[in-house]
């Protein structure tokens, strides 16, 4: 693809104040940030000169991306320009996104994911299998913003078929607060959410300038008066094992025990497993899906 054609404006832009502009410029914000967290050396690119900024600079992207630098450039500054899904994923990959920031990126674009990555590098094959040796016992692994990561087959009679939605929406909080198997089965879903609310809070103080929290908590807000009211009572809460109910349709009442199992040296990314708390609810969860 040559730059002019990389660099072609949209045949009819919406008017300033537009959704369409105001994810455009969302979109700019996002690469500007990502851009600038990588230093030149994780992409195998020498140190040359003195840089006024940090990270690497707009051609340097569109070199590893080859893409035009004007083309690059107009992205970066939200003009209105028409973007292929193959040269997102090119710039994705020369930016190192994780599977939510290119799902992000995507969303931002208005552009479908012409290979949506559905299972995140950072869960090893080591965590995959201690999911899968924890069946009959739901465990999944879930980031600080509640993506989950990752899940072993008991896991899906709790959340539904996570394959069946979006890479976006497999967020514990979105299930929570919108209509999903999650809420359907989780019997104390209004008090629980109420944790969740203050836990995501408390996470977020570490992360409010991404894009990628700004853009959960944008979208929960609208879709949830719920969300919203809770949002607004700025409470904060620690990271914290405790109990759950779930009453799961075909199987019945699940009494469960939830530990967290840090994955790293910080409290974010955490293994997350479901244990019965009586002999009924160990027999019940044998009758668990075996299989995703």
């Amino acid at each position: 693809m040559t730059p002019a054609a990389q660099a072609r404006p949209a045949v009819a832009g919406p008017h300033r104040g537009t959704p369409d502009e105001a994810r455009r410029h969302d979109l700019a914000a996002f690469l500007r940030s990502r851009r600038e967290r990588i230093a030149p050396e994780q992409v195998g690119l020498p140190m040359t000169g003195r840089r006024r900024t940090p990270g690497l600079r707009r051609e340097e992207v569109a070199q590893l991306a080859a893409v035009g630098v004007t083309w690059y450039t107009w992205l970066e500054q939200g003009r209105d320009i028409q973007v292929s899904a193959q040269v997102l994923d090119a710039v994705a990959r020369a930016l190192l996104l994780d599977p939510s920031e290119r799902a992000h990126l995507f969303t931002l674009a208005g552009a479908e994911d012409p290979a949506p990555v559905t299972e995140c590098p950072s869960v090893t094959p080591s965590v995959r299998l201690v999911l899968d040796q924890l069946a009959p016992y739901p465990a999944a692994v879930v980031n600080s913003r509640y993506d989950i990561l990752a899940h072993n087959a008991p896991y899906s009679a709790l959340v539904g078929d996570l394959r069946e939605l979006p890479v976006e929406k497999r967020n514990l909080m979105w299930l929570a607060f919108t209509p999903s198997r999650f809420r359907e089965v989780l019997i104390d879903y209004r008090t629980e959410r109420i944790g969740m609310v203050a836990r995501f809070r408390a996470a977020m103080a570490d992360h409010s300038a991404e894009p990628a929290w700004k853009a959960l908590l944008a979208r929960l807000r609208q879709a949830s008066p719920d969300f919203e009211e809770e949002w607004q009572r700025h409470e904060v809460m620690g990271p914290g094992n405790g109990i759950k109910r779930f009453l799961v349709p075909g199987v019945g009442l699940l009494r469960c025990s939830y530990t967290n199992f840090w994955l790293g040296p910080r409290l974010g990314t955490r293994l997350i497993s479901y244990t019965p708390l009586d002999d009924e609810t160990r027999v019940l969860m044998d009758e668990l899906p075996a299989q995703r």
